[in-house]
């Protein structure tokens, strides 16, 4: 297969095996969706999911959030870690969106990634979650699937973004970028790995990935 046969094979396969892409955080809006991505950082989805809902029972917008006192933030999160610098975050943005945005989160990567806490990755899903902007936002999952399927050289995740980008249709790279995270988590993770249930991989897969996998399995 030439580049972009494979690119559409990995099209074609997770719309096969994802027709309907359930969004991986629970939120109600984009303000929810931003704090919730927020609190993901080095945490699980599955108990982001946990802990949202004691936030959100007490602060589901800015003006409640900054009623409430950064270490009172901090012990509702604790749980998904790093809670020092995300209730921080949390508080800080709040007060920014109150300030400068009329409490409403903004839809341009500019202002999002100027807020506290909020890096390019975070952005990148508020923007294409909750506005339908065209964003390929690269988590560990699309890093390390990018670097199997031989679509980038892995050095970072920056550079992972720019091959995405090139190589995707725009148009696909909501629901893509969706897709391969949970293509990764269900088929193609980072432990436990079995090659013989992960057909992107092991049809377009990097022979050195593949081989020392053979390698490991011997």
């Amino acid at each position: 297969m030439n580049k972009q046969e494979k690119v559409n094979f990995v099209i074609n396969t997770l719309n096969e095996l994802y027709p309907e892409i359930p969004i991986p955080l629970d939120h109600k809006d984009p303000y929810t969706l931003l704090i919730a991505v927020l609190l993901s950082a080095q945490c699980t989805d599955v108990r982001v999911n946990q802990i949202t809902p004691l936030l959100f029972a007490k602060a589901d917008n800015p003006y409640d959030m900054i009623k409430m006192s950064v270490e009172e933030i901090k012990e509702i999160i604790r749980p998904c870690g790093l809670s020092p610098m995300k209730s921080k975050g949390i508080h800080g943005l709040s007060h920014i969106l109150i300030d400068k945005h009329n409490g409403e989160v903004p839809q341009s990567f500019e202002h999002l990634e100027a807020l506290p806490a909020v890096g390019h990755k975070t952005a990148g899903v508020v923007m294409s979650q909750a506005f339908g902007v065209p964003a390929f936002p690269v988590d560990t999952h699309i890093h390390r699937l990018m670097y199997r399927w031989n679509l980038t050289n892995g050095k970072n995740v920056v550079q992972t973004e720019k091959d995405a980008k090139r190589l995707f249709p725009k148009e696909t790279w909501n629901d893509l970028h969706l897709q391969i995270i949970w293509y990764g988590r269900e088929y193609s993770p980072a432990r436990g790995w079995d090659l013989d249930k992960d057909i992107i991989t092991k049809t377009i897969g990097r022979s050195t990935v593949i081989n020392d996998y053979e390698k490991s399995k011997k």
